[in-house]
């Protein structure tokens, strides 16, 4: 067997998924020689320009940090060579990679994808496996092609869903485990070629991107179709309703008992502390909402200074 050396990495990565798997190849043996991640974008409520989570993180470790606007420019290509890393490694970062960047390094790169490959490929892995109620989810190390998540897996590891994890949950952990993958993949590669199992194309699921109009609630679904939702949009971009003319954004509920009758979407308990609304077959006892604009509240907060009665009604429009 080959002994295992250091290898020159070149990471790719943008959002907090990403920072637990930079921080353990920088405690690892291997030499992180730089970070690609996004240009700053305006982020927060007051869409103020600042750095990603890897770009705070690269700062603080003092290492070369680049932030292409455009992938295909000679000017990107030949400072990505210039870092003479041998092995790039990918995690969030958010952008299609070049055939030009897949040929620079000369082991090619990999990626840490949120999900049990082949399902799930795409920007969302984990909200989207909530919101469809899967009970496992994981983390699989692939090598990075041309398609989208589509290449071969070098290495997974898997995890429950528990019944009241939110995606916010579920991603911290992953992050952390594919940390741990990741660093264990990348000293076997430095021994040798890995062995690498094609994806099944035929099982594969997809995880679009997501947007606001995705937290739209349909209550004459399921109860517990209802339940993932809110928690797999946790904590963007939120599900959310309308009592009248008021959207009200629910961020956190749990299952309940609705009683036989009401139409799907009417309030059938308010307490000091409960507001059960009813759906198709159930109800949903909404813990934790918010008004736009407002900051989130607890129900007994809510109902403290919002009049809601019994018969009320939550539509899917004002």
């Amino acid at each position: 067997m080959v002994a295992a050396r250091s290898l020159r990495l070149v990471f790719f990565g943008t959002p907090a998924f990403a920072v637990p798997s930079l921080d353990a190849l920088l405690e690892s043996s291997h030499q992180v020689v730089g970070v690609v991640t996004q240009p700053d974008r305006p982020r927060g409520r007051g869409q103020r320009v600042s750095d990603a989570p890897i770009k705070m993180r690269a700062k603080a470790a003092g290492l070369t940090i680049l932030q292409p606007e455009r992938l295909r420019t000679s000017e990107f290509r030949d400072q990505l060579t210039a870092l003479g890393a041998e092995l790039g490694v990918v995690a969030a970062y958010g952008k299609i990679l070049t055939d030009d960047v897949l040929a620079t390094p000369p082991l090619g790169l990999i990626n840490v994808h949120a999900s049990l490959l082949p399902k799930y490929r795409g920007a969302a892995p984990v909200h989207r496996a909530i919101i469809a109620g899967e009970r496992e989810t994981g983390v699989t190390i692939m090598r990075v092609v041309k398609a989208l998540d589509a290449g071969p897996m070098l290495a997974s590891t898997s995890r429950a869903i528990a019944e009241e994890a939110t995606s916010e949950d579920v991603e911290r952990d992953l992050a952390s485990l594919g940390a741990r993958l990741l660093v264990q993949t990348v000293d076997r590669l430095s021994s040798g070629p890995v062995t690498e199992v094609p994806q099944d194309d035929a099982l594969a699921t997809y995880a679009p991107r997501l947007t606001k109009s995705d937290g739209l609630i349909d209550w004459t679904q399921s109860a517990r179709r209802i339940h993932d939702l809110i928690r797999g949009l946790h904590p963007w971009p939120l599900a959310f309703s309308f009592l009248g003319d008021r959207r009200i954004i629910i961020r956190r509920a749990t299952l309940a008992s609705g009683p036989a009758g009401s139409e799907p979407g009417t309030v059938v308990e308010v307490a000091a502390n409960r507001l059960v609304v009813r759906s198709s077959d159930g109800g949903i006892a909404i813990a934790e909402l918010q008004l736009e604009g407002k900051r989130p509240m607890s129900v007994a907060e809510f109902l403290a200074g919002h009049r809601i009665a019994p018969g009320d009604r939550f539509t899917s429009s004002p």
